[in-house]
Formats: C-alpha cells, sequence, structure tokens
C-alpha cells in the first residue's frame, strides 16, 4: 500500500513536472508557503502569546552559563593579575640587587662581603651574569603575562557586553509581549462591545414593535370611539335643565327673564 502511495505520488510529481516544466518547483513552495502560513494562522492568539513567553523564559539558562562563564572568567583573571603583581614586585627587588652587584663590580674592589661572606671580583661577575639572565627572562614572562591579561580583560568586557545585551534583549521582548497581550485583550473587548451593538439592535427593534402595537390599539380604540357616538341625533337619556333659558340670559346678561306667570299668559 505505501509502495503504491510512493508511485503515485511519484507520478504526480512528474505529470506536474512535464506540464509545469521549471515551474512546477516554485508552485509546490508557494503551496507548502500556504499550508504553514494557514495552520500558523489557525493557531489562537493567546496560545502563541503564552508560546513566546516559554521561548522568553527558555532563555533563563543561557543567561545563567553566561553569568557562569563570565565569574570564571573575573575569578582567573584576578589571579592571573595577583600573579603579574608579585612577578612585578620580585623583578624590582632583582633589578635593585643587578644594580647593587653592578656598582660594586665598577668600584674597582677584588673582594666583596655580603651577608657576612667574602666573594672575589670573578664571582660577583658571574653571579651578576646570571641574575642579569634570570632577570630578561622574568621581564619576558610578566610581558607575556600582562598581554594575556589585557586580551583577556578585552574578551570579558565584549562578554560582559554580550550579556548585558542579552539580558535587555529579554526584558524588551517581555515587554514586547506584555504589549501584545494588552492588544488582544483590546480586540477582544471590541467583539465584546460588537456583541453589545448586536443586542442593541434587538432591542431597537423589540421597542419598533411596541410602538407598532400601541398604534395600532390607539387606532382601535379610536374606532371604537367612533361606532358609539352617532353624529347628529339627540341623546335621550340626557335631559336639559328647566331654567336652561334663564341660566343662558343671566351669564350673557341681555336681560332678565319674565316671570313664569307671565310665560304661561
Amino acid at each position: 500500500m505505501i509502495k503504491r502511495a510512493l508511485l503515485i505520488g511519484g507520478g504526480t510529481a512528474a505529470l506536474v513536472g512535464v506540464c509545469f516544466g521549471g515551474t512546477a518547483i516554485s508552485y509546490f513552495r508557494t503551496s507548502a508557503n500556504y499550508v504553514s502560513e494557514s495552520v500558523q494562522n489557525a493557531v489562537p492568539i493567546e496560545f502563541q502569546i503564552d508560546r513566546a513567553r516559554q521561548m522568553i523564559t527558555d532563555l533563563e539558562p543561557q543567561v545563567r552559563r553566561n553569568r557562569h562563564v563570565i565569574a570564571k572568567e573575573e575569578a582567573e583573571l584576578e589571579h592571573l593579575g595577583k600573579r603579574i603583581e608579585s612577578a612585578d614586585v620580585r623583578a624590582e627587588k632583582d633589578k635593585e640587587n643587578l644594580l647593587r652587584l653592578n656598582a660594586d663590580l665598577t668600584s674597582g674592589n677584588d673582594v666583596f662581603r655580603y651577608a657576612g661572606r667574602s666573594y672575589s671580583h670573578d664571582q660577583v661577575k658571574a653571579d651578576l651574569a646570571n641574575r642579569f639572565k634570570r632577570y630578561k627572562t622574568s621581564e619576558s614572562t610578566i610581558e607575556s603575562l600582562q598581554r594575556v591579561y589585557d586580551a583577556r580583560s578585552r574578551g570579558l568586557e565584549a562578554a560582559r557586553e554580550k550579556l548585558e545585551g542579552l539580558i535587555a534583549a529579554q526584558r524588551q521582548l517581555v515587554v514586547e509581549v506584555e504589549n501584545l497581550e494588552a492588544q488582544r485583550q483590546m480586540v477582544d473587548a471590541a467583539k465584546t462591545s460588537a456583541n453589545y451593538q448586536f443586542d442593541d439592535s434587538k432591542l431597537g427593534r423589540v421597542k419598533e414593535l411596541i410602538a407598532d402595537l400601541q398604534i395600532r390599539l390607539d387606532t382601535e380604540r379610536k374606532m371604537v370611539d367612533a361606532e358609539v357616538y352617532t353624529p347628529g341625533e339627540i341623546p335621550l337619556d340626557e335631559v336639559a335643565p328647566e331654567d336652561i333659558v334663564d341660566q343662558v340670559t343671566e351669564y350673557f346678561g341681555t336681560g332678565k327673564p319674565k316671570p313664569a306667570a307671565l310665560v304661561q299668559q
């Protein structure tokens, strides 16, 4: 089955190569990039932010290793500096002794006493030659050690700058990730606001329906009132007051009403 699939896949690739020629590779690459981008876009942003945080945390072992290397180099340089300092002290003492012996030899004496013992001119001269040879070797060694010390000091300073840059970049990445998280929360808030707006539109439709129902009820009420009252008919149930004429006359002041007896005559 697997062999068959491989044969089919190989045949398909060959067919595509025949049809599209040299551009087939670009098609495959474009398809692969498209699939990769689609998969990456399908991953939730929250997951990617947490992944970035984890990657920043994974930098801590490297930071600790660099700090250990720097601390070890600092200790070794301190030891080397003390070694050079001690060598300088010894070289300075050897230089004083050389100058003393050289001065004694130029004094013209044949016998010299040092620490309670006597030495001939040739003995002192031979000792001066050996001391001078050792001094030059020691001086050369000190110069070499100093060059090593200077070179390692420059390397240590470069390592410190690199470590500081790494720590600064790590802190900057933390800030950038937190900024991404804040932007994500703003996007979520905007999505929530959009949902609220959708609810507001529903509420508006409900209000519109209620207003329509109110208009219909008002219309039906007015229709009922119109059917109950018929214009032009004299109300039979309500009787006019007996003194209505007198009330009107008195109200408008058009004259006194005649006595009822005279009206009857």
